[in-house]
């Protein structure tokens, strides 16, 4: 036995097929989310081309879309925000491609600068600004896809959440 080594493998684990996982075509998992959200985040001349700024409104733009989940884009020109909002059913994984995000949830505010993720699940409520003054651009991935994005009312400090009823 090698002393330097306790577990030693017999033979060739490539030969023991029921022990390999087949590789996925699609995310599964929360960390297979952030990896995607990632990977696309690394790929900039497949986004960067199509990023708009748009003075009126959010601008936005799906750039993918799988199995159950969708890749969205968007951009943030300075005083552009969300409003406070929910995602519905859906989880996602927010990541900041260029120039800084402020998230303000009830537990309070945090800068989110290029190359930052935020992950949530279903239940997650917060607000996205461009406190900043130059645009930001962000990448959202949403599973399953978002089908309703419920807006709130800060009721006090630090966004503490009630639905918007009609």
């Amino acid at each position: 036995m090698n002393s330097d080594n306790d577990l030693q493998i017999a033979g060739d684990i490539l030969e023991v097929p029921h022990l390999l996982q087949p590789p996925r075509e699609h995310p599964a998992t929360v960390a297979e989310f952030v990896g995607l959200a990632r990977s696309v985040a690394a790929e900039r001349s497949q986004w960067e081309h199509l990023v708009r700024y748009d003075a009126t409104t959010r601008w936005y733009h799906r750039l993918r879309t799988g199995p159950g989940y969708e890749v969205w884009l968007l951009s943030w020109v300075p005083g552009q925000g969300s409003g406070l909002h929910g995602h519905g059913r859906s989880s996602g994984v927010l990541t900041v491609l260029e120039g800084t995000l402020t998230e303000r949830t009830e537990r309070g505010t945090r800068a989110l600068e290029a190359g930052a993720q935020r992950v949530f699940a279903p239940g997650y409520v917060h607000e996205v600004v461009n406190d900043t003054l130059e645009p930001a651009v962000s990448l959202h991935v949403y599973y399953p896809g978002l089908t309703e994005m419920p807006m709130h009312t800060a009721t006090a400090p630090h966004c503490e959440a009630r639905p918007v009823t009609a």
